[in-house]
């Protein structure tokens, strides 16, 4: 207790009616964390977004059951995800407000009590309250905004250049591994109980564990903590959201490369949705699986896809920050160029794995896997450039904004868009599985076109990098709030102990 340096709030005196509420002095010293415990921190954070994108993915493993279950169409089963994207994406600028002002650790475990609850109720939906289903979805996607917008800023404050390049390289790999895993479990459980509503009782089980090591192992550092910008004094102003909005319009390579972020999230949306689906009716037009007509369905192409994204997940993220993290030696505006090209390299592989699908099932998985490898190298590269341009005190809604950007144009609505397209065309149509399953492939060409306008984002980003980022680095960007003033105070003298040890 001895770090604890204790004076009363301006303008209450001890004994008053507000005795008793005390701030504490502003240390003058850096913050400062343990390299053990920043990394334990890391590593929860880590399991909790692998959860989080299980979440995001676990109806797509299991969408031929849940639509006949609750006798929904395409376009309907496409509307779930975007649901789930709105509710997020309305939510994130909340969270990203209370993120940059208040107790972030608090507002992460709201968010995964949230989602945990939500995911759980939804499994004892019945069939004719359809609309609860949906509704809980949304649910989840109202705390997963808390993880998603919040989690990238503690990271940021506590690792800096390179050493925060690894981490946040090893935080994004588990965006495609948890979508992939998310792919598994719900075809592992459909396989060994026969039903999908096990899948989201599983889920909580593995959410109450990550709530604890939340509680126990993450800190909430102050913002800016790495940089070491801790020049304002407790209750200095600070800036209003709109002003941090404003700054943010003028940033331009946060707002080029939120529109880069936009389009792989269209992407990775329609894709991640349809795909098993896709590949399943692909695999009935050669022939090589019935039709689904009755529950269980035959999960094996969500398996499949599920791995797929698991592998490609993991080298796609490690390659694109090693890259980056090298090429950024000889050339600083390394991690636009690098999205960029990825992206614009993307393009043909999803357009041919689409057009190959009815001709050949082997070279559409190979186009397929390329092109998912591609779209991994940009998840940690993306997240590190946000940081380097935005100055610490508005990441949170820098990251809040961008979420929200990326979702409502991008994948709110490309699994819905998808869908649409796809039961339209089928209505045009002769009623057989071939023209089902080329309506799902005409509706998913959009996507190859999408992704090579976020390329185009990304150089354009390129233009602007070094500007923004010499403007983010001038001294007194970052102002601490009163709620960094006491994580100063209170964790300082244990940090500085902790590095003695």
């Amino acid at each position: 207790m001895s770090a604890e340096s204790w004076v009363p709030r301006p303008g209450r005196q001890p004994g008053t009616s507000g005795a008793g509420v005390w701030a504490p002095r502003t240390v003058s010293g850096p913050w400062s964390l343990s390299r053990g415990r920043a990394h334990a921190a890391a590593a929860v954070l880590c399991y909790v977004n692998l959860l989080n994108y299980m979440n995001w993915s676990i109806i797509a493993g299991m969408l031929l059951d849940v639509q006949n279950f609750f006798h929904i169409s395409d376009s309907n089963a496409g509307l779930l995800q975007t649901v789930f994207v709105c509710c997020l994406l309305l939510s994130a600028p909340v969270f990203g407000y209370l993120g940059d002002r208040h107790s972030r650790k608090a507002a992460l475990s709201i968010g995964i009590l949230l989602w945990s609850g939500a995911g759980l109720s939804s499994s004892f939906i019945s069939p004719q309250y359809s609309w609860l289903f949906f509704l809980s979805r949304g649910v989840v996607g109202i705390g997963s905004a808390s993880f998603s917008t919040i989690a990238p800023t503690v990271l940021g404050d506590l690792f800096v250049r390179e050493q925060r390049t690894r981490v946040l390289a090893v935080f994004y790999i588990f965006i495609p591994v948890g979508s992939g895993l998310g792919y598994v479990l719900g075809s592992a459980m459909l396989q060994l109980t026969g039903s999908w509503r096990w899948a989201f009782r599983v889920m909580p089980c593995l959410e109450v564990v990550a709530l604890i090591l939340l509680m126990v192992l993450v800190p909430d550092p102050p913002r800016g903590a790495a940089e070491k910008q801790e020049e304002a004094a407790v209750g200095d102003p600070r800036s209003s959201w709109c002003e941090d909005v404003s700054y943010l319009g003028r940033n331009w390579s946060f707002v080029w490369s939120t529109l880069g972020v936009t389009a792989i999230a269209f992407v990775t949306g329609a894709l991640g949705f349809w795909a098993p689906k896709f590949l399943f009716e692909a695999r009935v037009v050669h022939g090589l699986q019935p039709p689904c007509l009755q529950d269980p369905c035959n999960s094996q192409d969500s398996l499949i896809f599920g791995i797929l994204t698991v592998v490609t997940g993991i080298i796609g993220v490690v390659l694109g920050a090693e890259a980056a993290r090298r090429y950024k030696k000889v050339n600083p505006r390394a991690e636009p160029l690098i999205c960029a090209f990825s992206l614009l390299a993307a393009a043909p592989c999803l357009f041919l794995a689409l057009i190959l699908a009815r001709v050949t099932l082997l070279a559409s998985y190979v186009f397929l896997v390329l092109g998912e490898l591609l779209l991994s190298c940009n998840w940690a590269v993306v997240a590190d450039i946000l940081l380097s341009v935005v100055v610490p005190r508005c990441r949170g809604t820098a990251e809040a904004l961008q979420i929200t950007v990326g979702h409502i144009l991008g994948d709110a609505g490309s699994p819905y868009l998808t869908g649409l397209i796809s039961s339209t065309l089928r209505a045009a149509r002769r009623d057989s599985y071939l023209q089902s399953f080329l309506s799902l492939q005409h509706s998913f060409l959009a996507c190859a076109f999408v992704i090579a306008l976020g390329g185009g984002c990304f150089l354009l980003t390129a233009l602007r990098l070094e500007t923004d980022q010499a403007r983010a680095r001038q001294p007194g960007t970052g102002t601490p709030d009163s709620e960094d003033a006491e994580s100063q105070a209170l964790l300082s003298g244990t940090g500085s102990i902790a590095k003695d040890l």
